[in-house]
């Protein structure tokens, strides 16, 4: 165990996904939804096989994916490409600050999801995380305007809520995964990257149009949402024994993603959206220092 490492790990990691939002809507301004998958998905299966090869890991894919494969290609086809055509149409529609904040409550749908699918059991405070979650989600899809149930774009902020189902879903199902993650991980991108980019070609979009900075945006989104930050963060988590310490670095990343959007592509930060986000954190810390507080009792 290193502590300095896994910090240092933890925070490149949580620092990189703090910049994503941002190349989310520099990419689509030039891309669409499944043209930035596509080449975000071949950047990142890139990464990922060469992080096997220096793992020396490269003779265990055929055999992992082979004990499994049923497994693997429900996997890949939910993540990443349902959820990420589904994210990036709710980026597409929505601004990114609000898109992004409503993604934050996936980890309230995993403990719902989580009760009906693994029979695990809700406590009081998962509910009240999930009350203050939820409106939080409500805050920001109306913009502090809850009486009126007024939304910009329903369809954005459904898709918003749908990602978040799926990316629970997925890591229920991550569940029966027993495979080394950085393999697993792989797999999924080496099924799902074929068939978009049969959708992309299908989509018969336009490429030409797409300048250096277009390419460039989707590469960065392929290396730091996708391929590198994961290895980082799942690195930071193996070389600590205080692996709640680390996970709450995650707090902070949707707040200096906030920063971000405003100063480098200059969106608009409703107050609404500061406000929700604070109930989704709120909601998130509530659930998981009532977790650590449980695991410190059973041990008594």
């Amino acid at each position: 165990m290193n502590e300095k490492r896994a910090l240092m790990f933890g925070i490149s990691a949580v620092l990189l996904w703090s910049t994503v939002a941002t190349a989310f809507k520099l990419t689509l301004a030039q891309l669409t939804p499944i043209q930035m998958l596509a080449v975000a998905c071949v950047i990142s299966s890139a990464v990922l096989l060469a992080i096997c090869t220096l793992q020396r890991q490269l003779r265990h894919i055929i055999p992992t994916f082979t004990a499994n494969p049923g497994y693997f290609i429900l996997s890949g086809l939910i993540n990443p490409l349902c959820y990420y055509l589904i994210l990036f149409q709710a980026y597409r529609l929505l601004p990114a600050s609000q898109a992004q904040s409503i993604n934050y409550s996936w980890a309230i749908t995993l403990t719902i999801m989580a009760a009906v699918f693994l029979k695990q059991q809700i406590r009081r405070q998962d509910y009240l995380a999930a009350v203050l979650c939820y409106l939080g989600v409500l805050i920001i899809a109306t913009q502090g305007n809850l009486l009126a149930l007024h939304f910009d774009s329903p369809l954005g902020v459904g898709l918003a809520l749908l990602s978040t189902l799926l990316w629970a879903g997925y890591w229920i199902l991550n569940t029966q995964n027993k495979a080394d993650p950085v393999i697993g991980l792989l797999l999924g991108f080496l099924i799902a990257t074929p068939c978009i980019i049969a959708l992309s070609l299908y989509e018969d979009a336009d490429w030409s149009h797409i300048t250096p900075q277009g390419w460039l945006s989707a590469v960065y989104v392929g290396l730091f949402e996708m391929g590198i930050t994961f290895f980082l963060w799942l690195n930071a988590l193996k070389q600590t024994r205080h692996t709640a310490r680390i996970s709450n670095l995650i707090f902070i990343s949707p707040f200096i993603s906030l920063v971000l959007l405003s100063v480098i592509i200059h969106e608009q930060i409703h107050p609404s959206t500061i406000l929700g986000l604070i109930c989704i954190i709120g909601g998130l810390v509530i659930q998981q220092f009532a977790g650590k507080k449980r695991m410190h009792a059973a041990k008594q």
